[in-house]
């Protein structure tokens, strides 16, 4: 088969430049210039690709993805999302498992606040690792919900990787990004009932409830105070395109300035935080930008070969259900979750599979969910997943990957109960974007 010939080729070499050390977005870059220059010839396979590169990363559709990892970095560096997960800890007041239930809340949070994994599990990591050891959490408690409420911010909005999938599929990104928010919260909501179904059944994962308490006055203060600013955040972030008064950009640009306004009244702004904010954002950005120019050029390459349609073709005339080939798909997925970063599986997947998917009459918004839950999954899943590594990078010294791999384990599983659900019931993910539509 010509094209399992060609899908070879292109894997392997992809491979080969990637355990040579040579950045992702170089890697794809290098590999279409060689595959564009094979199908086309010299020089229009080069022109052409180099048309389709800069006609993809000047999309309008993309504009809010270095207004929403400016807003990270600014809660980052000016220490915002700490002061938050602060006052989270101090509003939840006496529970069990406290810090693990404050660790998924301030997940969710965060997620809607940045739309950057990594940077919600090194907030986390960073403040709640070393308050839970000294109160003598478990290490399965401790790494698990941090590592787990960390992938939450690629479902909820604003999620930067919606945005990537969006546009790489070339699916509306305004109903995927509000497509998350009901998914979102019942996977927090379902690793809230996992820690607390745990430590009823083995009340050792985590210390005897702690007596804190707040008058309410108290507590009013400290929502007003610590909270209620970035809810206004989170409101011109999500809540701007939900109710259907503005589109994802202006929602990020709104977004990013009043995160910078809120910095500045809370005394949090300097000259260094602008510095190291616009520094992060512009070479977080210009990656992501490369890496999707690359996957609009591989998506051509493919259509032009003519592997795309053998594939969709190959794909149906297989002997089983449409939910066969999604199960098929969702594995694969799952499976280079395990060796592989989250953008490089959307842009070696997604061309091939939203054609499968349309042809099996599958609604895209509700498959590109399925096909993000399961990259969440692989953000987590040994021996290669991306947070895994990040939380060894906060976590304390001597922690291991084997502590690591057991901590996060339940939570996997609640993230592949989610996914069946969500297949079972596609209404949880389809309700808000047809709401808002309509």
């Amino acid at each position: 088969m010509e094209w399992a010939t060609g899908l070879g080729v292109v894997g392997g070499s992809f491979v080969l430049l990637l355990a040579l050390g040579v950045p992702v977005a170089f890697t794809f870059l290098f590999i279409l210039l060689a595959g564009s220059i094979a199908l086309m010839g010299d020089p229009i396979g080069p022109y052409q690709a180099v048309q389709n590169l800069f006609g993809s990363i000047g999309s309008f559709a993309l504009a809010p993805i270095p207004l929403f990892v400016l807003m990270g970095e600014v809660l980052l560096h000016s220490g915002l999302a700490a002061n938050s997960l602060d006052a989270i800890n101090r509003l939840i007041g006496k529970v069990p498992a406290r810090l693990s239930l404050v660790s998924i809340l301030a997940g969710a949070i965060f997620g809607m606040l940045t739309g950057s994994t990594m940077a919600s599990t090194a907030i986390l990591g960073t403040v709640l690792v070393p308050e839970m050891i000294s109160k003598g959490y478990h290490r399965k408690l401790i790494f698990g919900p941090i590592i787990a409420s960390g992938s939450l911010a690629m479902i909820i909005p604003p999620s930067s990787l919606s945005i990537v999938y969006g546009t790489v599929a070339q699916i509306p990104v305004g109903p995927l990004l509000i497509a998350g928010l009901l998914p979102g919260f019942l996977i927090a909501l379902n690793y809230s009932i996992n820690i607390w179904i745990r430590v009823k059944l083995d009340p050792s994962l985590a210390p005897a409830t702690e007596n804190i308490s707040y008058s309410r006055k108290e507590k009013m203060k400290i929502f007003i105070v610590d909270l209620l600013p970035l809810a206004a955040i989170i409101f011109l972030v999500t809540g701007i395109f939900v109710i259907g008064v503005g589109t994802p950009t202006e929602a990020a640009g709104l977004g990013a300035m009043g995160t910078i306004v809120v910095a500045a009244c809370y005394k949090r702004m300097s000259w260094q935080i602008i510095f190291k904010s616009l520094r992060g954002t512009v070479k977080v950005t210009s990656m992501t930008l490369l890496i999707i120019g690359g996957s609009i050029i591989f998506s051509s390459l493919l259509s032009y070969s003519g592997i795309t349609r053998t594939v969709v073709e190959f794909a149906i005339g297989l002997d089983v259900s449409k939910y066969m080939l999604l199960a098929i798909m969702a594995l694969i997925v799952l499976l280079l979750g395990t060796i592989m970063e989250s953008v490089p599986i959307i842009m070696v997947t997604v061309p091939m599979f939203v054609p499968i998917a349309a042809s099996l009459g599958f609604d895209q918004i509700w498959f590109a969910m399925i096909m993000l839950l399961c990259i969440q999954v692989g953000l987590a899943t040994p021996p290669f997943g991306l947070l895994l590594f990040v939380m060894q990078g906060v976590a304390p010294k001597g922690t291991t990957f084997k502590e690591l791999y057991m901590a996060v384990i339940p939570f996997l599983i609640s993230d592949l109960f989610m996914i069946f659900i969500i297949i079972l019931f596609p209404i949880i993910v389809t309700f808000l974007p047809n709401l808002v539509m309509k």
